[in-house]
């Protein structure tokens, strides 16, 4: 070991500053030729294990330790530091228990600190350093309080008996020197020895300014803010011992003892050792033994339910699967692992919490099935055991369980209530500074435009994994926009230094690990404030390295939505006598089924409603439950690329023989294995079944060759490869056939998928389609339901209701419910919690009033009924916008103005009861116009909606125009710019053709040449897809738009997937340009008594801020007598859609007409 040993130090886990990455630290400390270094982050261990991994792998011993903030003794708002450093077990325990009560209990405004009380009690096995100036005693001695200082160290030396040092630093900090003469005099005079430190925050010195704006985007400040408190100096790099030997040239004894502290740290944290939590068994028996009782059990129960009970044959295959299954686990160690997957997934069900068939490759154990851990029958889809448990590869076993989004959170609770809330917690995540975030994060601290930063981060692609070094390389717009702009450089060159580092906690979505004991036996705590979010602080690969076993509890959102739809179906089954629907039974060769995704109309089905999914299944046409195992294993960008799916199809459908698995090299033992993918190696099962077939591998072999393809190792392969042909050779299969058949099972392993996880998701795929192929409407409710904050995807899957012929009803404050159900006449009410502005205050307390008093009778019975401080005048408003109140029979306008009457007679009617002033028959007083019979009198008069004002308020509220579309309105004169509706064109590849429509979707791609839009236009009678490629888009950006009218000009061709039309735009205008090139008059009708000074003020303003060229013409109207003027060229227009419709406001609609080329 050198002479110096780094022993303070944050790395990027410490969260508020350090700039340290684990990997690079440990090759810097072996380059500089140091043989340890200590990792202490601010309270806590996020990246122990990381670091022990990597220290080892470098040949550097870890020290593990931690700063920790010890509450004053005066003053319980202030906190000095600590540093704490693991000797051995005794002390890893303790510094994990002290760091957990940090966060457990110790919590003051969301900073973690330690008591007094808590360091005594937990001081075994840790060495103590005093922080420097930022400790108790550096505080008193740069403060001038020498005597605290001393009585300080006394009592620090106390606690930790020959294991307590003065820290000392030198790194430019104010006060660093005065406080090492201090200790250095204060530690000859206890006898307390003292270590230098240089209290390491980032790696190199460059790095300083980097660091400087990570602290900075932690605390929320900008770098040149004169507030901002400066705790670190340039200096504060890893120094090499040289460099520390120079600065403490005068205190060499400083530097040794950091070499005495690192020999006496030798904890070594075991990894890679699983430890169980106990599974209670019943008295007088074995772990084992009531794990094969309960699995024989299961297993009967399953058989008798499949109707193979009694069938010999079949039992004796299914007990022969068990016993090899059981014997595996059962040496492997794991019974405890599945009896409590069994007992948590059992107790879920026994709840009606709905629970997933498998996922993974779990769902190939039989074991599992008769335990009822998975739904799916392995033997029946040759899904293979060793796939998932290997016994030639001894790892843990990982089952992922889906539960209902809604409720697994009680699972979890259940779990915890079981086994101790001490044993149970969730496991943490770290978020990092991603690429877009980077960016604006570092023009923030710079004090860069706003402007800036917005412009700079759109211009990084949006895409999962995208890096800053990506992004450079694929946009060329962002290389000119850095070369041309030295401030975005700037930005640029600060984020590529912090991209990817650590910069704040989380937790992990369904991860839990139950202990066999405490918890923080093997892992440190971590919560918020209030003590919710507990989690372990290692993160999910490290939590399993540490010895806690992980459990997947996931949250499916689609078997909540079966869930949904069920309980829709067996409300209304229950009223006609009918039998309770059983998904779980649902017969997998169902007719409409099929029939239903070979028509690709697939939205809304559990993993085939995705564009490229619908064109692989209108080409390969499923008929049987293999074919949709197979589409979730073919859509992926391997078999896409490779032309698999395309021989695939063509086997499928006669248009190409079928071989096992080539027609040149094929085996009569290949075709069982093979048949159900028409030759094609599709399956990693597969893979592992040739080479057991043909070669004699067992199964466990087999998936370590599967693995070993997969990787794609030369020399591994050449050694498989020769362990095949031996082995194939021995089954008396021909060497070179055994070759070329290995050869081509290695080219399709790497595109294999895990059959296992394909089959048991493809059940939950055909359930979904069998709802929605025989209970459409209560299928479309239940998918809507769950989509109730997604305005974009409610408007998707209504307009998809539409096309299926389903009726979706306005919401309505007498029907419907929070979420979308099903009238008596099979229709779908809209979900009053899909209305923008209400929430579910006002509605909880809608539906409370209904149920309690029944229907609202009209708007004053609402007001009065319902509470008006959870209610609100904003709420209604969104009601009526909605047409929530149109079961009334009230226009929305007349609803909008009697409002405030409404909730002022409510409050008056309540004030009234309130002090006993009811009238004679026991109501209160309202409104002279109620008490008259019409609560509406007075609002009748007001001026009534437009048509576009009745839709923007749907579209406002609801995302989407119900009651008419926008495009209504303009119905004549758009036909004038485009003759044809999109119902009656004709596919002509020649002819140019022109569409107009409202802009329903729109997405764009990049192409080779740019940026390319597709979008779905709508004119009521029908839609089509219009194409815009990417030199027409670059000049049609402005104008096409989501919910924009547009005309388009270009050529209609049939859509070879669809079958539908599509439009290939060469330009696109919008309905103001066009008015301009075809316009030729406008004419404006006026009575004399409309004409004073303010008409006339109004008129030349409206006409003078659109000027254009198309002439106006005055018609003045006076006793019959109409006389036209054309105005002169000065007031010639241009007819955008503000100067129309303020005319049409001013003078009414059939007083404005504007004439184009072409008419008479």
């Amino acid at each position: 070991m050198t002479d110096f040993v780094h022993l303070r130090l944050h790395s990027e886990y410490s969260l508020v500053d350090g700039l340290v990455r684990v990997v690079p630290l440990v090759k810097r400390v072996a380059e500089l030729g140091m043989g340890a270094v200590a990792l202490t982050d601010l309270c806590n261990f996020y990246g122990l294990v990381k670091f022990s991994k990597a220290a080892f792998a470098a040949g550097i011993k870890p020290i593990f330790g931690a700063d920790l903030l010890v509450v004053d003794r005066e003053d319980q708002d202030e906190s000095s530091v600590l540093t704490l450093l693991v000797m051995d077990a005794a002390g890893y325990r303790n510094l994990t228990e002290l760091i957990s009560l940090a966060y457990t209990k110790g919590q003051r405004l969301g900073v973690p600190r330690v008591t007094r009380g808590w360091l005594e009690e937990h001081a075994e096995g840790l060495i103590a350093l005093s922080a420097g100036a930022s400790g108790d005693v550096g505080r008193a001695l740069v403060g001038g309080r020498r005597q605290q200082a001393a009585e300080r160290l006394a009592e620090w030396m106390q606690r930790y008996p020959g294991r307590f040092y003065l820290e000392v630093h030198r790194t430019g900090r104010e006060g660093d020197e005065d406080h090492l003469h201090g200790a250095v005099e204060l530690a000859a005079e206890a006898g307390c020895p003292v270590v230098a430190t240089n209290d390491v925050r980032f790696l190199t010195a460059d790095e300083f300014e980097a660091h400087e704006a990570r602290v900075c985007i932690g605390e929320g400040r900008t770098l040149d803010d004169k507030r901002r408190v400066r705790r670190y100096r340039p200096q504060q790099y890893l120094r090499s011992p040289a460099e520390m030997a120079e600065l403490f040239s005068d205190l060499p004894e400083a530097l040794e003892n950091t070499v005495a502290i690192a020999q006496r740290c030798n904890f070594v944290i075991d990894l890679g050792k699983p430890c169980l939590p106990d599974y209670p068994v019943p008295e007088g028996l074995t772990m084992d033994a009531f794990f094969r009782q309960l699995s024989f059990e299961g297993l009967d129960r399953r058989l008798a339910k499949l109707g193979l009970a009694g069938d010999s044959e079949a039992e004796a295959r299914y007990r022969q699967r068990l016993e090899h299954e059981l014997d595996t686990i059962i040496q492997m160690g794991f019974p405890g692992y599945f009896l409590i997957v069994m007992d948590f997934i059992r107790w879920a069900k026994d709840q009606g919490i709905p629970v997933g068939p498998g996922r993974g490759s779990g769902a190939g154990s039989l074991v599992a099935y008769a335990l009822e851990i998975t739904d799916l029958d392995p033997l029946a889809y040759d899904l293979l055991f060793e796939r998932f448990l290997n016994p030639e590869r001894v790892s843990m076993p990982d089952f992922d369980v889906d539960f209902c989004m809604e409720r697994r959170d009680e699972v979890i609770d259940y779990v915890a209530r079981k086994y101790g809330r001490e044993a149970v917690s969730q496991i943490i995540t770290f978020g990092t500074m991603a690429a877009k975030a980077v960016v604006r994060d570092v023009a923030r601290v710079q004090g860069k435009s706003y402007g800036l930063a917005d412009k700079l981060s759109k211009m990084i692609p949006f895409e999962v994994g995208m890096t800053l070094e990506k992004a450079l390389e694929q946009e060329e717009s962002l290389r000119d926009f850095l070369a041309e702009d030295g401030e975005a450089q700037e930005i640029w060159d600060m984020a590529e230094q912090l991209e990817g580092v650590t910069r704040n906690v989380g937790k992990h979505a369904g991860g839990v690990v139950i202990a066999p004991s405490r918890i923080t036996d093997f892992s440190p705590l971590y919560c918020d404030e209030d003590g919710g979010s507990l989690v372990t602080q290692y993160d999910k690969g490290d939590v399993e390295d540490a010895g806690l076993v992980k459990f997947d509890f996931l949250g499916l959102r689609t078997l909540t939505i079966i869930d949904w739809a069920v309980h829709i179906i067996n409300t209304e089954r229950e009223k006609t006598g009918e039998a309770p629907l059983d998904i779980s039974a649902l017969p997998l060769d169902d007719r409409a089924s099929f029939e239903l995704l070979k028509s690709a109309e697939t939205t809304a089905v559990f993993q085939l409603e995705s564009r490229g999914m619908k064109e692989l299944i209108a080409r390969l046409q499923p008929d049987c439950f293999e074919d949709i195992i197979a589409l979730v294993a073919l859509f992926r960008p391997g078999p896409l690329q490779s032309g698999m799916v395309d021989n695939f199809i063509n086997r499928k459908h006669g248009r190409e023989a079928i071989a096992y698995p080539d027609p040149h090299y094929q085996h009569e033992l290949l075709k069982p294995i093979l048949e159900p993918t028409y030759g094609i190696i599709l399956y990693q099962e597969q893979v592992m079944q040739i080479a057991q077939a043909l070669a004699g591998y067992t199964l466990g072999g087999a998936d370590l060759l599967r693995r070993a393809m997969g990787k794609k190792k030369p020399e591994e392969m050449a050694k498989q490869r020769a362990v095949f042909a031996e082995g194939a050779a021995k089954q008396g299969v021909d060497a070179e056939l055994a070759t070329h058949i290995f050869d081509l099972v290695e080219k399709f392993a790497g595109y294999g998928f895990n059959k296992s996880h394909s089959a048991a998701y493809a059940l939950v795929s055909y359930q979904t389609a069998w709802l929605k192929a025989h209970h459409p409407a209560s299928f479309m409710a239940a998918v809507m339901s769950s989509e109730l904050t997604n305005t974009d995807k409610i408007v998707v899957l209504i307009e998809e209701a539409r096309r299926m012929g389903l009726t979706v009803k306005l919401p309505d404050v007498n029907e419907g419910s929070y979420a979308f159900t099903v009238n008596g006449e099979g229709q779908i009410v809209y979900g009053l919690g899909a209305i923008k502005g209400l929430g579910e205050g006002p509605i909880e307390c809608l539906l409370a009033a209904r149920r309690e008093g029944g229907n609202f009778r009209d708007l004053f019975d609402f007001c009065d009924r319902t509470d008006p401080r959870r209610v609100n005048r904003r709420a209604i408003e969104a009601l009526v916008r909605a047409g929530a109140f149109d079961g009334l029979g009230v226009e929305r306008w007349v609803l909008m103005s009697a409002i405030d009457d409404a909730l002022r007679a409510a409050e008056q009617n309540a004030a009234n009861l309130e002090a006993g002033m009811g009238d004679l028959f026991g109501d209160a007083v309202v409104t002279a116009a109620a008490a008259s019979g019409d609560c509406y009198a007075d609002h009748r008069r007001v001026r009534p909606w437009s048509d576009r004002e009745r839709l923007a308020g749907e579209k406002e509220t609801l995302g989407l125009y119900v009651t008419g579309h926008p495009i209504d309105e303009y119905e004549n004169e758009v036909r004038r710019m485009a003759p044809s509706r999109i119902a009656d064109l004709r596919p002509d590849g020649s002819a140019t053709q022109r569409v107009a429509g409202l802009v329903i979707a729109l997405r764009t791609t990049k192409t080779a040449r740019g940026t390319m839009a597709i979008a779905t236009v709508d004119d009521r009678s029908a839609r089509i897809e219009m194409t815009v490629y990417a030199e027409a888009y670059a000049e049609c950006r402005d104008v096409l738009v989501k919910d924009a009218i547009v005309v388009a000009e270009g050529r209609v061709a049939q859509d070879d997937y669809s079958g539908g039309l599509v439009l290939r735009a060469q330009a696109v205008h919008s309905l103001d340009q066009e008015r301009q090139r075809l316009a030729r008059q406008l004419t404006i009708e006026v009575d004399d008594e409309a004409v004073d000074e303010a008409f006339t003020d109004f008129l030349a303003r409206a006409l003078g801020a659109a000027p254009g060229a198309c002439p106006v013409r005055l018609v003045y109207c006076s006793g019959g007598v109409r006389a036209p003027v054309r105005l002169g060229e000065r007031w010639q227009v241009n007819p955008t859609e503000d100067l129309l419709q303020a005319l049409r406001d001013r003078i009414g609609g059939a007083n404005v007409k504007l004439a184009y080329s072409g008419d008479h």
